[in-house]
């Protein structure tokens, strides 16, 4: 794989089982690259390796005055020389390269199921969580994949060296053979305290990212009751907090480092004395004594990828599993998502929307509302009607043993057993805080679609003329197509109302089989919500169209009303018939609180019973 081939056509199906897991497949996924760079690396560090003895025969061919043989000598130095400048040269290349392979098919992974979950992941997952693992946690893993060659070749390279001393000068390689496992081996009883404090440092931060993205994503709110200073102290709190467990995680790093430099100190003043001892009694030549030398400096390169490897393991495990509970997770909430092959067959259009959980049904071709006294609830339940994840509870319940919720059926089928790409384009779901992308309007609108709506006729239909105009006016001089006006990222230059208005009109332009919106006019005014429930009523006529609302004046627009309560369908009717009859309706629809649900419930009882008093009299 070269980096010019990425993206990959296919990033594969990860196992997100656990994170040392995880690290295994990405390994698995890339054993070519990594056998190259491990190749690379042999050549390298062997060459490193074998300078210290072509430094030592060198050394005894001047003290043997051999011409010959320091020519020789020579030509071997050459010959090292260029295998440590091109293994080191490759072996950077290739190492890069599988550090970038890794990242980017973790971000395709990541991607995927961002774009799998949809609104889902962010109630499921911390978003500050979301955003370490694509960003930070991507980079950790990337280099423990990068580390692993450089690793192996490391110890090859020491191995190397420790058997050609045991051959070269026996005497002292018995010193080097026993030494260099004790060293290497060292600061593994340091490790797991060092982890542990990495974990605690991650944890930290990401508590802080997540912070921050929810002070920046509320900042217009935050200015609004002057809450910028609170939540600044709030964020130089946690900040703070971050920079002490970072420096406590540092220090044992430190003395992790620490002791990779002063055992192999050690061992090399334990070697030159001992050797020198030898030398003086004549036991091994000048050249065995400069040679072991030379090894046991040499030595110090490649043993600094043994800390490296730890330090790229410990930061890169619970990255790794941060990331496998990320793509674990599927829109489902248990079983995974069926595959082309074996996805059911889509339903034919015109079939009726049914959750056997809550008993709602929605009938083909009509307008129907949906009330619930629960915000959150409403929020769920538009989830679910687009084959969305389950909530939280749902998943505590599935741990619990418990059966999982049924699917909602659309014709009489699952939008579970459905592939993700067909239950997209018959089910549409825009929850309450639609996201505006940066670009022009024109990009905007550009969206898979039936094309049977234009963008004129559904910015028509969500009342978005004044949009239109507020964008144009904003827009550079030489704009003369509101189309092709840019709006800022999440459409932050914009009213809430506004930003409502527009992701309406998109919802509208795709035209799906069946359309489910979450509070779609909670931010503007009643005149404009009005004529916004007439322009969806008319552009989805015979269209299949789920609103999720209190408002009388889209609710009197509806053809059906159904009131959820408890979880269940509660009553079915028309906004006047459950107005007239059913008092939990009333009470969500009319804001009536429980003594005025009394009093009115009172002055019906009197009215009926004067009404029946009257028919006697007559």
């Amino acid at each position: 794989m070269q980096i010019s081939d990425l993206p990959y056509p296919d990033p594969g199906v990860p196992d997100a089982r656990s994170g040392p897991r995880f690290l295994l497949w990405l390994g698995r996924g890339q054993l070519g690259g990594q056998l190259k760079s491990l190749c690379w690396g042999m050549l390298h560090f062997g060459g490193v390796a074998g300078l210290p003895y072509a430094v030592g025969l060198g050394v005894d061919a001047v003290v043997d005055r051999d011409g010959h043989r320091l020519l020789l000598v020579g030509a071997l130095l050459i010959l090292v020389g260029i295998a440590i400048a091109l293994g080191d040269t490759m072996l950077h290349r290739t190492a890069v390269t599988n550090w970038i392979t890794a990242a980017a098919r973790v971000q395709q992974l990541l991607a995927r199921k961002t774009a799998e979950l949809g609104s889902a992941l962010t109630r499921r997952v911390a978003a500050g969580e979301v955003v370490a693992v694509s960003t930070g946690d991507v980079e950790k893993i990337g280099w423990f994949v990068e580390a692993v060659s450089r690793f192996l070749a490391a110890v090859f390279s020491v191995v190397l060296v420790c058997v050609g001393l045991l051959f070269y000068a026996p005497e002292l390689g018995v010193v080097v053979a026993v030494g260099v496992p004790v060293v290497a081996l060292a600061s593994l009883p340091l490790l797991p305290r060092a982890t542990k404090r990495a974990d605690v440092q991650r944890e930290k931060a990401g508590k802080a990212t997540e912070l921050a993205s929810d002070t920046v994503a509320g900042l217009r709110v935050l200015r609004g009751i002057g809450g910028e200073e609170l939540f600044l102290g709030r964020y130089r709190e946690a900040s703070q907090e971050v920079r002490k467990a970072s420096v406590h995680s540092a220090r044992m790093w430190a003395l992790i480092s620490a002791l990779q430099v002063l055992l192999p100190g050690a061992l090399m003043i334990t070697v030159v004395w001992y050797g020198a001892t030898l030398a003086l009694d004549g036991q091994i030549a000048v050249g065995e004594l400069v040679a072991a030398f030379s090894a046991v400096a040499t030595l110090l390169y490649p043993l600094r990828h043994f800390e490296e490897i730890a330090m790229a393991y410990s930061f890169s495990r619970p990255s790794a599993k941060r990331a496998a509970r990320v793509l674990s997770l599927t829109r489902t909430g248990g079983t995974r998502m069926p595959d082309a092959a074996d996805a059911a067959e889509p339903p034919a259009p015109g079939g009726d929307l049914y959750d056997p959980l809550t008993g709602l049904l929605a009938p083909a071709g009509r307008f129907t509302a949906v009330v619930c006294g629960d915000p959150d609830l409403a929020g769920r339940l538009a989830e679910r009607l687009g084959g969305h994840a389950p909530d939280e509870d749902e998943d505590k319940d599935k741990e619990a043993g418990a059966e999982a919720a049924p699917s909602v059926l659309l014709g009489g089928v699952a939008l579970d057993e459905l592939a993700l790409d067909a239950a997209r384009r018959l089910v549409l779901v825009q929850d309450k805080d639609p996201v505006l992308l940066s670009g022009t309007l024109r990009e905007l609108f550009d969206v898979p679609a039936s094309g049977a709506v234009d963008p004129e006729a559904a910015l028509d239909a969500a009342q978005c003329a004044d949009v239109l105009d507020a964008v144009l006016q904003s827009a550079p001089e030489g704009v003369e197509d509101a189309m092709d006006a840019r709006i800022t990222e999440r459409g932050r230059s914009l009213s809430g109302g506004q930003r409502q208005r527009l992701a309406l009109a998109r919802s509208l332009v795709t035209d799906p089989e069946v359309l489910v919106l979450d509070e779609p006019t909670s931010a503007v005014d009643s005149h404009t919500e009005a004529r916004i429930a007439d322009g969806v009523a008319r552009l989805r006529e015979g269209r299949t169209t789920v609103v999720l609302a209190s408002s009388p004046l889209l609710l009197d627009r509806a053809d059906r009303v159904v009131l959820v309560d408890g979880g269940t369908v509660a009553a079915v009717g028309t906004h006047h018939e459950l107005l007239q009859r059913e008092p939990r309706y009333r009470a969500v629809v009319t804001r009536e609180t429980d003594e005025e649900q009394r009093l009115s419930g009172l002055g019906l009882t009197k009215l009926e019973e004067a009404l029946t008093e009257i028919e006697e009299s007559a």
